[in-house]
């Protein structure tokens, strides 16, 4: 489903406000793991989902890298997909706003 970009700018604000680390995996586009030295590594994680890798195997890859170098770990970005989320929120707040 394609959106304005008026529709995802107001996306863009709610999801702000939102703690990242409660977003869904399927509306993850890439996790940027900062590792000591100022070396990072980027899971795309989108690209892996295309390649057909199942949101499953995307979670047990990433449980399994954050183990493994857990002591290199500094920080971890999630860069969100705005429009999966908001194709996937959207639906729900317009059937709860339609019982108004």
């Amino acid at each position: 489903m394609q959106h304005s970009d008026d529709f995802l700018d107001q996306w863009e604000n709610i999801i702000a406000e939102v703690n990242k680390t409660d977003v869904p995996l399927e509306c993850i586009k890439k996790v940027v793991i900062k590792l000591q030295k100022g070396r990072q590594k980027t899971i795309n994680v989108h690209a892996l989902l295309r390649q057909g890798l199942e949101l499953e195997e995307v979670e047990i890859m990433l449980t399994r890298f954050f183990k493994e170098h857990d002591d290199q770990i500094r920080d971890v970005d999630f860069v969100v997909d705005i429009s999966s989320v908001a194709s996937l929120v959207q639906p729900e707040t317009d059937k709860l706003l339609g019982k108004l």
